[in-house]
């Protein structure tokens, strides 16, 4: 049960992060004490980088989550160009997610949320002119929020995902 503990832990941080150690405890059926100490070393270890909350999005005054996919060229693996865009993409906060990947065609993906459809064509353009030295191709796939979801955006579905 020891061995299994840090896992069963992270499945109760993924159902509800609020809850106390003591309430963790209680469900895992383990010490506070014990909580609190495999809580922190999951937390050293990385397994657990950050407690924050889903909002619901449009309360907040958003339409739109744009997924952009991007196609970049190999220079954008260097080093330097890659800290580039690192620090590009700290300057926009309604970019949530900003990574290289592949598939479809692309070698990125940029996940955004933004107040209407002008604000997200603007800063779309933008991003279009500031790398157009490293963009072969820019593509887009929007989402109306508060449009009838299949399954809304949640880390709590993974509790179930064996891991």
């Amino acid at each position: 049960m020891r061995k299994e503990l840090p896992q069963r832990l992270l499945r109760e941080l993924l159902k509800n992060s609020k809850r106390s150690d003591r309430e963790l405890a209680k469900v895992l059926g383990v010490s506070q004490p014990t909580v609190t100490r495999v809580r922190h070393k999951l937390e050293k270890n990385g397994m657990v980088e950050d407690y924050t909350i889903v909002p619901d999005f449009k309360q907040m005054g958003f339409e739109i989550m744009g997924l952009t996919f991007v196609k970049m060229r190999p220079d954008i693996l260097l080093p330097e160009v890659m800290e580039q865009g690192r620090e590009y993409s700290m300057k926009w906060p309604n970019v949530i997610f900003a990574s290289s990947g592949e598939g479809l065609g692309m070698t990125g993906v940029i996940i955004s949320f933004h107040k209407n459809y002008t604000e997200y064509h603007q800063r779309l353009n933008l991003f279009r002119v500031d790398w157009k030295d490293f963009t072969e191709d820019v593509q887009s796939f929007v989402i109306a929020i508060g449009e009838e979801k299949i399954k809304k955006f949640s880390l709590t579905h993974l509790k179930g995902v064996p891991f």
